[in-house]
Protein backbone atom coordinates (compact mmCIF):
# COMPACT_ATOMS: atom_id res chain seq x y z
CA UNK A 1 0.00 0.00 0.00
CA UNK A 2 1.36 3.44 -0.97
CA UNK A 3 2.00 5.94 1.81
CA UNK A 4 2.55 9.67 2.10
CA UNK A 5 4.47 11.53 4.85
CA UNK A 6 2.64 14.53 6.24
CA UNK A 7 4.91 15.09 9.26
CA UNK A 8 8.46 13.97 9.89
CA UNK A 9 8.44 10.35 10.95
CA UNK A 10 4.64 9.97 10.52
CA UNK A 11 3.33 7.97 7.54
CA UNK A 12 -0.33 8.21 6.58
CA UNK A 13 -1.64 5.42 4.29
CA UNK A 14 -3.38 6.50 1.09
CA UNK A 15 -6.88 5.08 0.46
CA UNK A 16 -7.03 2.06 -1.82
CA UNK A 17 -8.14 3.05 -5.31
CA UNK A 18 -10.81 0.96 -7.02
CA UNK A 19 -10.56 0.68 -10.84
CA UNK A 20 -13.44 2.35 -12.63
CA UNK A 21 -15.44 -0.02 -14.79
CA UNK A 22 -16.35 1.11 -18.30
CA UNK A 23 -19.90 -0.22 -18.02
CA UNK A 24 -19.57 -2.05 -21.34
CA UNK A 25 -19.70 -5.83 -21.33
CA UNK A 26 -17.17 -7.95 -23.18
CA UNK A 27 -17.90 -9.40 -26.62
CA UNK A 28 -18.69 -12.85 -25.22
CA UNK A 29 -21.30 -11.41 -22.87
CA UNK A 30 -22.80 -9.32 -25.68
CA UNK A 31 -23.08 -12.39 -27.94
CA UNK A 32 -24.62 -14.49 -25.16
CA UNK A 33 -27.18 -11.90 -24.03
CA UNK A 34 -28.23 -11.17 -27.63
CA UNK A 35 -28.75 -14.89 -28.26
CA UNK A 36 -30.80 -15.32 -25.08
CA UNK A 37 -32.96 -12.26 -25.86
CA UNK A 38 -33.59 -13.57 -29.39
CA UNK A 39 -34.59 -16.99 -28.06
CA UNK A 40 -37.10 -15.38 -25.69
CA UNK A 41 -38.51 -13.40 -28.62
CA UNK A 42 -38.79 -16.59 -30.69
CA UNK A 43 -40.68 -18.43 -27.95
CA UNK A 44 -43.31 -15.67 -27.92
CA UNK A 45 -43.68 -15.24 -31.70
CA UNK A 46 -42.88 -18.63 -33.28
CA UNK A 47 -46.52 -19.50 -34.20
CA UNK A 48 -46.61 -16.35 -36.36
CA UNK A 49 -43.36 -17.41 -38.01
CA UNK A 50 -44.83 -20.82 -38.83
CA UNK A 51 -47.95 -19.13 -40.23
CA UNK A 52 -45.76 -16.86 -42.36
CA UNK A 53 -43.89 -19.85 -43.83
CA UNK A 54 -47.15 -21.65 -44.70
CA UNK A 55 -48.54 -18.51 -46.39
CA UNK A 56 -45.32 -18.00 -48.36
CA UNK A 57 -45.43 -21.49 -49.89
CA UNK A 58 -49.20 -21.28 -50.50
CA UNK A 59 -50.00 -21.50 -54.21
CA UNK A 60 -46.42 -22.40 -55.09
CA UNK A 61 -46.11 -23.66 -58.61
CA UNK A 62 -49.19 -21.80 -59.78
CA UNK A 63 -51.76 -23.88 -57.95
CA UNK A 64 -55.14 -22.21 -57.92
CA UNK A 65 -57.05 -21.57 -54.75
CA UNK A 66 -57.98 -18.73 -52.50
CA UNK A 67 -55.18 -17.59 -50.26
CA UNK A 68 -55.98 -17.86 -46.58
CA UNK A 69 -55.45 -14.96 -44.23
CA UNK A 70 -53.13 -14.87 -41.24
CA UNK A 71 -55.63 -15.74 -38.54
CA UNK A 72 -57.44 -18.39 -40.60
CA UNK A 73 -54.12 -20.10 -41.40
CA UNK A 74 -53.03 -19.88 -37.77
CA UNK A 75 -56.37 -21.28 -36.59
CA UNK A 76 -56.42 -24.08 -39.18
CA UNK A 77 -52.91 -25.25 -38.29
CA UNK A 78 -53.86 -25.44 -34.63
CA UNK A 79 -57.23 -27.06 -35.32
CA UNK A 80 -56.27 -29.71 -37.90
CA UNK A 81 -52.63 -30.41 -37.04
CA UNK A 82 -52.55 -29.62 -33.35
CA UNK A 83 -51.14 -26.67 -31.44
CA UNK A 84 -47.74 -28.38 -31.36
CA UNK A 85 -47.52 -27.90 -35.16
CA UNK A 86 -47.35 -24.16 -34.60
CA UNK A 87 -44.06 -24.84 -32.85
CA UNK A 88 -42.72 -27.30 -35.44
CA UNK A 89 -39.08 -26.39 -35.93
CA UNK A 90 -38.76 -24.50 -32.63
CA UNK A 91 -35.61 -26.44 -31.62
CA UNK A 92 -33.61 -25.57 -34.76
CA UNK A 93 -35.25 -22.14 -34.51
CA UNK A 94 -33.71 -21.59 -31.08
CA UNK A 95 -30.41 -23.07 -32.28
CA UNK A 96 -30.55 -20.59 -35.13
CA UNK A 97 -31.11 -17.65 -32.80
CA UNK A 98 -28.20 -18.62 -30.54
CA UNK A 99 -25.91 -18.68 -33.58
CA UNK A 100 -27.50 -16.10 -35.88
CA UNK A 101 -28.86 -13.35 -33.64
CA UNK A 102 -25.98 -13.66 -31.20
CA UNK A 103 -23.57 -12.69 -33.99
CA UNK A 104 -25.63 -10.18 -35.96
CA UNK A 105 -26.92 -8.30 -32.90
CA UNK A 106 -24.36 -9.08 -30.21
CA UNK A 107 -21.43 -8.39 -32.52
CA UNK A 108 -22.92 -5.29 -34.15
CA UNK A 109 -21.65 -2.68 -31.67
CA UNK A 110 -18.12 -4.12 -31.70
CA UNK A 111 -17.94 -4.17 -35.52
CA UNK A 112 -19.50 -0.68 -35.76
CA UNK A 113 -16.94 0.75 -33.34
CA UNK A 114 -14.12 -1.00 -35.21
CA UNK A 115 -15.26 0.46 -38.57
CA UNK A 116 -15.73 3.87 -36.94
CA UNK A 117 -12.19 3.81 -35.57
CA UNK A 118 -10.77 2.69 -38.92
CA UNK A 119 -12.64 5.37 -40.91
CA UNK A 120 -12.66 8.22 -38.41
CA UNK A 121 -16.38 8.78 -39.04
CA UNK A 122 -18.19 10.85 -36.41
CA UNK A 123 -21.68 11.94 -37.47
CA UNK A 124 -24.13 12.28 -40.37
CA UNK A 125 -24.03 10.14 -43.51
CA UNK A 126 -20.60 8.79 -42.65
CA UNK A 127 -21.93 7.20 -39.48
CA UNK A 128 -24.99 5.89 -41.35
CA UNK A 129 -22.64 4.22 -43.82
CA UNK A 130 -20.63 2.74 -40.94
CA UNK A 131 -23.79 1.38 -39.33
CA UNK A 132 -25.00 -0.19 -42.59
CA UNK A 133 -21.56 -1.73 -43.23
CA UNK A 134 -21.54 -3.19 -39.71
CA UNK A 135 -25.06 -4.58 -40.20
CA UNK A 136 -24.16 -6.22 -43.51
CA UNK A 137 -20.94 -7.67 -42.04
CA UNK A 138 -22.52 -9.22 -38.96
CA UNK A 139 -25.56 -10.36 -40.96
CA UNK A 140 -23.36 -12.22 -43.45
CA UNK A 141 -21.15 -13.81 -40.79
CA UNK A 142 -24.23 -14.85 -38.82
CA UNK A 143 -25.98 -16.66 -41.65
CA UNK A 144 -22.82 -18.48 -42.71
CA UNK A 145 -22.80 -19.97 -39.21
CA UNK A 146 -26.55 -20.51 -38.86
CA UNK A 147 -27.61 -21.59 -42.38
CA UNK A 148 -28.14 -25.32 -41.63
CA UNK A 149 -30.41 -24.49 -38.68
CA UNK A 150 -32.47 -22.21 -40.93
CA UNK A 151 -32.96 -24.93 -43.56
CA UNK A 152 -34.09 -27.47 -40.96
CA UNK A 153 -36.40 -24.93 -39.30
CA UNK A 154 -38.13 -24.06 -42.59
CA UNK A 155 -38.51 -27.73 -43.60
CA UNK A 156 -40.03 -28.68 -40.25
CA UNK A 157 -42.35 -25.65 -40.25
CA UNK A 158 -43.56 -26.45 -43.77
CA UNK A 159 -44.12 -30.13 -42.93
CA UNK A 160 -45.89 -29.45 -39.64
CA UNK A 161 -47.20 -32.60 -38.03
CA UNK A 162 -46.88 -34.77 -41.15
CA UNK A 163 -43.91 -36.65 -39.68
CA UNK A 164 -41.40 -36.01 -42.47
CA UNK A 165 -38.61 -36.24 -39.90
CA UNK A 166 -38.39 -38.22 -36.67
CA UNK A 167 -36.74 -35.32 -34.88
CA UNK A 168 -34.30 -32.45 -35.22
CA UNK A 169 -31.14 -34.57 -35.51
CA UNK A 170 -32.90 -36.86 -38.01
CA UNK A 171 -33.71 -33.78 -40.09
CA UNK A 172 -30.07 -32.64 -40.15
CA UNK A 173 -28.80 -36.14 -40.99
CA UNK A 174 -31.52 -36.88 -43.59
CA UNK A 175 -31.04 -33.62 -45.47
CA UNK A 176 -27.24 -33.99 -45.46
CA UNK A 177 -27.40 -37.64 -46.57
CA UNK A 178 -30.11 -37.30 -49.21
CA UNK A 179 -29.26 -33.87 -50.66
CA UNK A 180 -25.66 -33.28 -49.67
CA UNK A 181 -24.09 -30.76 -47.32
CA UNK A 182 -23.78 -27.93 -49.85
CA UNK A 183 -26.99 -28.43 -51.82
CA UNK A 184 -28.97 -29.52 -48.77
CA UNK A 185 -28.01 -27.88 -45.49
CA UNK A 186 -26.52 -24.87 -47.26
CA UNK A 187 -29.33 -24.67 -49.80
CA UNK A 188 -30.43 -21.12 -50.51
CA UNK A 189 -27.44 -19.51 -48.80
CA UNK A 190 -27.37 -16.69 -51.37
CA UNK A 191 -30.94 -15.46 -50.88
CA UNK A 192 -30.64 -16.12 -47.16
CA UNK A 193 -27.56 -13.88 -46.90
CA UNK A 194 -29.36 -11.22 -48.94
CA UNK A 195 -32.50 -11.52 -46.84
CA UNK A 196 -30.74 -11.47 -43.50
CA UNK A 197 -28.41 -8.59 -44.41
CA UNK A 198 -31.53 -6.60 -45.34
CA UNK A 199 -33.26 -7.70 -42.12
CA UNK A 200 -30.20 -6.84 -40.05
CA UNK A 201 -30.03 -3.36 -41.58
CA UNK A 202 -33.79 -2.97 -41.19
CA UNK A 203 -33.79 -4.19 -37.59
CA UNK A 204 -30.43 -3.59 -35.90
CA UNK A 205 -29.29 -0.52 -37.85
CA UNK A 206 -32.72 1.15 -37.94
CA UNK A 207 -33.21 0.46 -34.22
CA UNK A 208 -29.76 1.94 -33.50
CA UNK A 209 -30.39 5.05 -35.66
CA UNK A 210 -33.96 5.69 -34.46
CA UNK A 211 -33.08 5.23 -30.78
CA UNK A 212 -30.08 7.54 -31.16
CA UNK A 213 -32.26 10.14 -32.92
CA UNK A 214 -34.97 10.02 -30.23
CA UNK A 215 -32.41 10.49 -27.47
CA UNK A 216 -30.29 13.17 -29.19
CA UNK A 217 -33.39 15.15 -30.20
CA UNK A 218 -34.73 15.00 -26.64
CA UNK A 219 -37.92 13.39 -27.94
CA UNK A 220 -37.52 10.52 -25.48
CA UNK A 221 -35.09 9.52 -22.78
CA UNK A 222 -33.18 6.25 -22.98
CA UNK A 223 -35.81 3.99 -21.47
CA UNK A 224 -38.59 1.49 -22.17
CA UNK A 225 -40.78 3.90 -24.17
CA UNK A 226 -37.85 4.83 -26.40
CA UNK A 227 -36.89 1.17 -26.88
CA UNK A 228 -40.51 0.22 -27.68
CA UNK A 229 -40.97 2.97 -30.30
CA UNK A 230 -37.61 2.19 -31.92
CA UNK A 231 -38.43 -1.52 -32.03
CA UNK A 232 -41.77 -0.92 -33.81
CA UNK A 233 -40.10 1.25 -36.47
CA UNK A 234 -37.37 -1.36 -36.93
CA UNK A 235 -39.86 -4.24 -37.29
CA UNK A 236 -42.02 -2.49 -39.91
CA UNK A 237 -38.97 -1.33 -41.89
CA UNK A 238 -37.42 -4.80 -41.89
CA UNK A 239 -40.66 -6.40 -43.15
CA UNK A 240 -41.09 -3.94 -46.03
CA UNK A 241 -37.48 -4.39 -47.16
CA UNK A 242 -37.10 -8.12 -46.68
CA UNK A 243 -40.43 -9.78 -47.56
CA UNK A 244 -39.72 -10.44 -51.28
CA UNK A 245 -36.35 -12.03 -50.52
CA UNK A 246 -37.89 -13.93 -47.62
CA UNK A 247 -40.51 -15.52 -49.90
CA UNK A 248 -37.83 -16.72 -52.33
CA UNK A 249 -35.62 -17.96 -49.49
CA UNK A 250 -38.49 -19.95 -47.97
CA UNK A 251 -39.59 -21.49 -51.26
CA UNK A 252 -36.08 -22.36 -52.40
CA UNK A 253 -35.12 -23.92 -49.07
CA UNK A 254 -38.34 -25.94 -48.93
CA UNK A 255 -38.23 -27.14 -52.55
CA UNK A 256 -37.14 -30.68 -53.49
CA UNK A 257 -33.83 -30.96 -55.27
CA UNK A 258 -34.12 -30.13 -58.98
CA UNK A 259 -37.41 -28.21 -58.78
CA UNK A 260 -35.66 -24.93 -59.49
CA UNK A 261 -32.59 -24.39 -61.64
CA UNK A 262 -31.31 -21.88 -59.10
CA UNK A 263 -32.34 -18.87 -57.09
CA UNK A 264 -32.99 -16.70 -60.14
CA UNK A 265 -35.08 -19.48 -61.67
CA UNK A 266 -37.14 -19.56 -58.47
CA UNK A 267 -37.65 -15.79 -58.74
CA UNK A 268 -38.65 -16.00 -62.42
CA UNK A 269 -40.95 -18.99 -61.88
CA UNK A 270 -42.73 -17.30 -58.98
CA UNK A 271 -43.24 -14.06 -60.92
CA UNK A 272 -44.41 -15.84 -64.09
CA UNK A 273 -46.87 -18.25 -62.46
CA UNK A 274 -48.23 -16.12 -59.63
CA UNK A 275 -47.45 -12.51 -60.45
CA UNK A 276 -45.50 -9.89 -58.53
CA UNK A 277 -47.95 -9.99 -55.66
CA UNK A 278 -46.53 -13.41 -54.71
CA UNK A 279 -43.39 -11.71 -53.40
CA UNK A 280 -45.47 -10.14 -50.66
CA UNK A 281 -47.31 -13.31 -49.64
CA UNK A 282 -47.41 -13.62 -45.90
CA UNK A 283 -46.68 -9.88 -45.50
CA UNK A 284 -49.21 -9.36 -42.71
CA UNK A 285 -47.93 -12.40 -40.81
CA UNK A 286 -44.34 -11.29 -41.42
CA UNK A 287 -45.07 -7.77 -40.19
CA UNK A 288 -46.96 -8.98 -37.12
CA UNK A 289 -44.21 -11.43 -36.36
CA UNK A 290 -41.26 -9.08 -36.94
CA UNK A 291 -42.80 -6.15 -35.06
CA UNK A 292 -43.73 -8.31 -32.05
CA UNK A 293 -40.38 -10.14 -32.28
CA UNK A 294 -38.47 -6.85 -32.31
CA UNK A 295 -40.45 -5.51 -29.37
CA UNK A 296 -39.69 -8.57 -27.24
CA UNK A 297 -36.09 -8.77 -28.46
CA UNK A 298 -35.03 -5.17 -27.88
CA UNK A 299 -36.91 -4.67 -24.61
CA UNK A 300 -35.45 -7.93 -23.27
CA UNK A 301 -31.93 -7.19 -24.50
CA UNK A 302 -31.91 -3.63 -23.16
CA UNK A 303 -33.07 -4.86 -19.74
CA UNK A 304 -30.48 -7.66 -19.72
CA UNK A 305 -27.75 -5.15 -20.61
CA UNK A 306 -28.96 -2.81 -17.87
CA UNK A 307 -28.84 -5.58 -15.27
CA UNK A 308 -25.40 -6.70 -16.50
CA UNK A 309 -24.08 -3.15 -16.07
CA UNK A 310 -25.49 -2.97 -12.55
CA UNK A 311 -23.97 -6.36 -11.77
Amino acid sequence: MATVTKQPGVEVPLPKLTPVKSGKSGLGVQLGTAGVAACIADLFTFPLDTTKVRLQIQGEGGANGKSSGVFRTLFNIGRYEGVASLYSGIVPGLQRQMAFSAIRIGGYETVREMYQEMSGAKTGMQMLGIRIAAGVTTGTLAILCAQPTDVVKVRMQAAGGKGQYKGVMDAYVSIARQEGFKSGLYRGTGPNIARNCIVNVGETVVYDVVKDYFIRSNIMIDGIHCHLASAVVAGVTATILANPVDVIKTRYMNSPRGKYGGVLNCVASTARKEGMGAFYKGFTASCMRLVSWNIVLWLTWEQIKLQMKKF
